[in-house]
């Protein structure tokens, strides 16, 4: 038994209280989780997977099963939560809107080939990108 594994431990319920209330869920705390929206537990994963600091923080879907009203304060909640952090967030997202807000460059596949990287407005505006990936050119 290691002497450190307590205050270690700790120091990891500090940190997941400090994330909470990042993500604005610290009054949820004492909550079951199986009582809590998906929306919610979804945060709660993610607030989880920061409680170690991680440099690059990997997200699939992060808008999925949350209401269309609920999807930019979902990322606007993970966007502020991490940001302290200054960890780096890689997301698979099929919502053009939140990946033309929130991503700073966008690669975007089809079939597992690449047809662009870059820029949001630039990738969205490719024609290749359009019929493929956003459900044609408009």
């Amino acid at each position: 038994m290691s002497l450190r594994a307590p205050a270690e431990a700790q120091g990891r319920h500090d940190n997941a209280v400090e994330l909470l209330e990042r993500f604005g869920l610290a009054d949820l705390a004492d909550r079951p989780i199986s009582e809590l929206a998906g929306g919610v537990r979804k945060l709660i994963d993610i607030a989880m997977a920061l409680v170690r600091r991680p440099k690059l923080l990997l997200l699939d879907e992060p808008t999925s099963g949350v209401s269309a009203e609920e999807k930019f304060t979902t990322m606007d909640r993970v966007i502020h939560a991490v940001a302290p952090d200054a960890a780096t967030i890689v997301f698979v997202e099929h919502d053009m809107e939140i990946v033309s807000r929130y991503a700073d460059r966008v690669v975007a596949f089809y079939q597992g080939r690449i047809l662009a990287d870059g820029a949001p407005s630039d990738v969205l505006k490719d024609q290749e990108v359009r019929r493929y990936v956003t459900g044609g050119v408009r």
